[in-house]
């Protein structure tokens, strides 16, 4: 099962370190976020001038855990945090579909990457941005059959 990975990793080690000069290895990394949740806000479609249009939502998850030290801890023992993402949809039929379709308090799975960005606002302060650049939602409310 991985001793074809392991085959193609050492063949590439090898091939970078008997050059004997520093090439650029291309080697392979990941970037995957999956969330699950409900959406917090209608999502609004942005458009800046000389730029892609963008759907733009977010998307609360919740982190549940008991507080206490047994394991027959009474039900009002257990802890939540609520942690709010921002979502951007920028893939043309993807961002046309979520705008139309993701509501408030829907409940949907989110397939992206984690981008990490800078901006400047009204202020003119540089700040930074988290965000989730979606590349597949799906939809696990009813909210589609009921607009319909």
């Amino acid at each position: 099962m991985f001793r074809r990975p392991v085959l193609q990793v050492v063949r590439q080690f090898a091939r970078h370190y008997s050059e004997g000069t520093t090439s650029l290895v291309l080697e392979r990394s990941l970037n995957r976020v999956q969330l699950l949740g409900r959406v917090g806000q209608d999502p609004v479609l942005r458009q800046s001038e000389g730029k892609n249009p963008v759907t733009i939502f977010s998307l609360a998850t919740n982190e549940m855990w008991r507080s206490g030290e047994s394991e027959t801890s009474q039900p009002s023992d257990v802890s939540q945090r609520t942690t709010w993402h921002r979502i951007s949809v920028f893939r043309p039929g993807l961002r046309d579909l979520a705008y139309q379709y993701v509501k408030k308090g829907a409940r949907v799975f989110v397939e992206g990457k984690i981008d990490y960005g800078e901006y400047v606002d009204k202020n003119n302060v540089r700040r930074q941005a988290t965000t989730i650049i979606a590349e597949n939602i799906i939809f696990l409310s009813d909210y589609i059959k009921e607009k319909e």
